[in-house]
């Protein structure tokens, strides 16, 4: 989740490189990205235009939906928001990867039929995950809505929500998210053990890759405190 970490010089970046140099050396060492970035803003199309041209053939981004749409309007008359959202992050071409709309916690039950409008509205050429973190959400229900728009309920682990394997689109979306009291994240370095974890999801994710389904997977700096390792780690134990 993220590149643009100056703390990963000395261990994943070379100790001397420059900040605008991260997301090319990032894009040869691993495929894909989320960025958290488009949560706070909505980038220029010249900023998402430069990092398709920093990325190889075959890099997609994640882009999280700006939380004005998620958090500030709570999917609730944000059309205008999301038309400019989309029209800019299009600049990515066949580098967009997957659209995550990260809901809030606040955003229980009674939010279900906005989240069900604003995914029959959004354009069926991009692929779209849901992350829920509220429990209440976590039904058949909503199941069923993402599975009528083919949207991805986000497998999850992390401290605060229940791990939920339920397969709702054409394809998979894993947030490792970890635990942020725990694991500072900005050292740099390994602060807790997840090697049996990641071995456990590679099992896991196994049978869905042997299916040919596309598998989105990002792991948070709260993890294991070494993202870009826990990444190589999965790799290797899916031995892609």
């Amino acid at each position: 989740m993220g590149w643009s970490y100056s703390f990963w010089r000395g261990s994943f970046y070379p100790k001397d490189m420059a900040s605008k140099e991260f997301l090319s050396y990032y894009a040869k060492r691993l495929g894909s990205v989320e960025v958290d970035y488009t949560f706070y803003r909505i980038p220029r199309t010249e900023t998402v235009a430069e990092w398709k041209k920093q990325t190889p053939e075959g890099f997609v981004f994640s882009l999280k939906f700006p939380q004005k749409i998620t958090h500030v309007k709570m999917l609730k008359d944000a059309q205008e928001e999301t038309r400019v959202f989309l029209e800019r992050v299009n600049a990515l071409g066949v580098k967009l990867g997957s659209l995550l709309l990260q809901l809030p916690p606040m955003f229980s039950k009674r939010h279900v039929p906005l989240l069900t409008d604003y995914l029959k509205a959004l354009p069926r050429e991009h692929r779209y995950a849901v992350e829920l973190r509220n429990k209440s959400l976590l039904n058949e229900e909503v199941y069923s809505v993402l599975k009528g728009s083919n949207a991805a309920l986000v497998w999850v682990d992390a401290a605060k929500m229940p791990l939920i394997t339920e397969v709702t689109a054409d394809f998979l979306y894993v947030r490792w998210v970890g635990d942020r009291k725990t694991v500072r994240g900005t050292l740099g370095k390994t602060e807790a053990d997840k090697a049996l974890q990641i071995e456990k999801w590679a099992d896991r994710l196994k049978p869905f890759l042997d299916m040919d389904m596309e598998v989105f997977g990002y792991f948070s700096k709260y993890y294991s405190g070494n993202p870009t390792l826990d990444a190589d780690q999965l790799l290797r134990n899916l031995e892609v």
